[in-house]
């Protein structure tokens, strides 16, 4: 064999080789015969999806490992990201699926496909006790912080087309929703609209007491979800994994798992309506 038939072959070899090791990067599916999930989620949202230690937990983290226990087709694999790199990272298919206290909304719902919901958590807009704001309609002109690509920056964002000559200032942020509460309790921003469960939680854990809460519903504005439940998200390739999903919250539901998490996670019965449980 000549110098250049060897060099081909080896180049030849050298792709062959790549090209099992990339397959083999791409492979969810371990020794076992179970596929790896891999669940994104923010991790720093109490009491949904947050770290104890080095270990994530949460209403969320717990109910996604009920579902996965004892199967034998799937396993999961938790991967703690910042939201909107939880977002994009779901829709380009680097993750399968993922759960952060996710509410349902239309435009959200052309990208990802939705599980049965496995809990119900309605919004309040927190305040200083001193603020002039007393209802959803007093935010005009007011400042707040959101975080880009979630439920609430929508609703506001939607609200300053409307109401383009007297808009709210929106300062989009990456910090959590611990810090951006105790800026409202601070007089730094004049509200802050977030989920009951999380607000009411944090509050009370970081001594916030200059804020006062106020409740909010669809009768505010048509933008507020009538619909408060909590839900997973997937792929949109991952139809027989959202089937399995479904199958077992449902099952989580009739044997009072869900019940159990709800209470020792959230405080309180926050499960949805049987009938909306497929």
């Amino acid at each position: 064999m000549n110098w250049k038939k060897m060099l081909k072959a080896g180049a030849m070899v050298a792709t062959l080789g790549l090209s099992v090791a990339v397959l083999a990067a791409c492979s969810s599916t371990s020794s076992s015969g179970q596929k790896t999930v891999t669940f994104a989620t923010v991790g720093t949202t109490s009491p949904y999806s947050y770290k104890k230690g080095d270990k994530l937990t949460g209403f969320d983290i717990e109910v996604a490992r009920a579902v996965f226990k004892d199967s034998k087709e799937y396993k999961v694999d938790f991967q703690q990201v910042q939201w909107s790199g939880m977002l994009t990272g779901i829709k380009s298919g680097k993750y399968n699926m993922g759960g952060n206290n996710i509410s349902y909304t239309e435009e959200r719902a052309k990208t990802y496909l939705y599980s049965n919901p496995i809990g119900n958590n309605p919004l309040v807009m927190v305040v200083p006790k001193d603020s002039s704001i007393t209802k959803y309609a007093d935010i005009a002109g007011k400042k707040t912080q959101v975080v880009q690509g979630t439920t609430t920056a929508a609703l506001l964002e939607n609200y300053n087309k409307e109401h383009a000559s007297d808009p709210v200032s929106l300062n989009y942020t990456q910090e959590d929703i611990t810090q951006m509460l105790q800026h409202v309790n601070a007089g730094q921003y004049d509200f802050k609209i977030f989920d009951k469960i999380s607000v009411e939680r944090i509050v009370k854990e970081q001594k916030l007491d200059n804020v006062k809460l106020i409740d909010l519903s669809s009768a505010d504005s048509s933008d507020i979800a009538s619909n408060t439940y909590i839900y997973f998200i997937f792929n949109t390739d991952d139809k027989d994994l959202k089937a399995f999903v479904d199958k077992r919250i449902k099952e989580l539901y009739e044997d009072g798992t869900l019940a159990k998490l709800s209470q020792e996670y959230l405080g309180g019965d926050y499960v949805p309506a049987k009938a909306d449980i497929k």
